[in-house]
């Protein structure tokens, strides 16, 4: 078989042709960027169905997403360039505010509103009173970190001095509270979802109290980036932020099965009911922002969080610290 010059050329032109028309559906030109969260948690459900189902690449983003257990490690990766934004909780980025950061870390879209732990106790409990905690060892969370904050800030709203009234175990990682707690350790613990529905399974805990519930709303954890890359990167921060509320809506409009189901890959060793039942408590709690907006009222409540914890050196601005511009952006492009 022999082929003319004309030929030849049309077959190179269609080759051409396809190989340009694959790369740009390949996502060669997708704009990369490296999240870090400070746990794995079903807490953060929004950002792995923005995952799942596609939005971040809709945005045209490839997101790479790695876990930097604790808010102190997150930060560190944030600073010093290892990851692109942090999901942190909001107060991380007071801290350095605070300490007079020449590039200040900005927070751009909030993805829980409200506490994320519950108070687990050995036995069940009837009409519970939170008075039945003086006296008691309890296992609760770091040191100036949210979770801690705000369980504090709940235990002094009921009249309960957390240094005074009770035995308060805190110098223990995130990571082995649970086992802590499993092993022997307090009478009571603060734990995240799934832990706390696992441990009521397996009969080693009872969930008695809501933290989320009791200490209002928060701007809880929120995803963050230095200033400098949002003067460089603004586009990809309002897509990615565009895909963080697509995901909100989503969640909002399906069941809590429908959301376990679409999170399980991130969840193996979890067995799906209880991702299910984990899901249902925070969306009935509120505890799933459905804008990626902060709110001045639930910034003012973070400072006095921070505040009666002893933690807040000045009370700080929330525009001091925050860009609600894309968020406003990402709710005008969803109407």
């Amino acid at each position: 078989m022999s082929f003319k010059r004309y030929d030849v050329l049309a077959i190179a032109l269609v080759v051409l042709l396809v190989g340009m028309l694959s790369g740009c559906g390949n996502g060669s030109t997708a704009q990369k960027v490296r999240i870090g969260e400070v746990t794995r948690s079903v807490f953060y459900a929004p950002e792995y169905v923005a995952l799942e189902k596609g939005f971040f690449k809709e945005e045209g983003l490839e997101v790479e997403l790695q876990t930097t257990a604790g808010g102190d490690k997150t930060m560190t990766a944030l600073l010093s360039g290892a990851i692109d934004v942090a999901l942190v909780g909001a107060e991380t980025s007071i801290y350095v505010y605070q300490q007079g950061a020449e590039d200040p870390v900005i927070n751009f879209a909030q993805l829980t509103q409200t506490d994320g732990t519950f108070l687990v106790a050995r036995k069940q409990a009837g009409d519970f009173d939170w008075n039945e905690l003086k006296g008691s060892t309890f296992l609760g969370q770091r040191k100036g970190g949210m979770p801690q904050m705000a369980g504090e800030f709940t235990l002094k709203k009921h009249g309960i001095d957390p240094q005074g009234d009770l035995e308060l175990i805190q110098n223990i990682e995130f990571a082995n509270i649970a086992a802590a707690f499993a092993s022997g350790t307090g009478q009571y613990v603060q734990l995240f979802e799934p832990q706390a529905s696992i441990f009521e399974r397996e009969g080693k805990g009872h969930v008695i109290a809501s933290f989320g519930t009791e200490s209002g709303r928060l701007p809880y954890t929120v995803f963050m980036t230095k200033q400098s890359y949002i003067a460089k990167h603004g586009d990809t921060v309002q897509k990615f932020t565009n895909a963080i509320h697509k995901a909100q809506i989503w969640v909002r409009d399906h069941s809590p099965e429908e959301t376990a189901k679409t999170i399980a890959p991130y969840f193996k060793d979890t067995d799906e009911d209880i991702l299910v039942s984990s899901v249902k408590r925070y969306l009935e709690q509120g505890s799933y922002a459905e804008s990626p907006v902060l709110h001045e009222s639930a910034w003012n409540n973070l400072l006095d969080v921070m505040d009666s914890a002893g933690e807040l050196k000045s009370r700080v601005e929330l525009d001091q610290v925050a860009d609600n511009s894309f968020g406003e952006k990402a709710l005008q492009s969803a109407e």
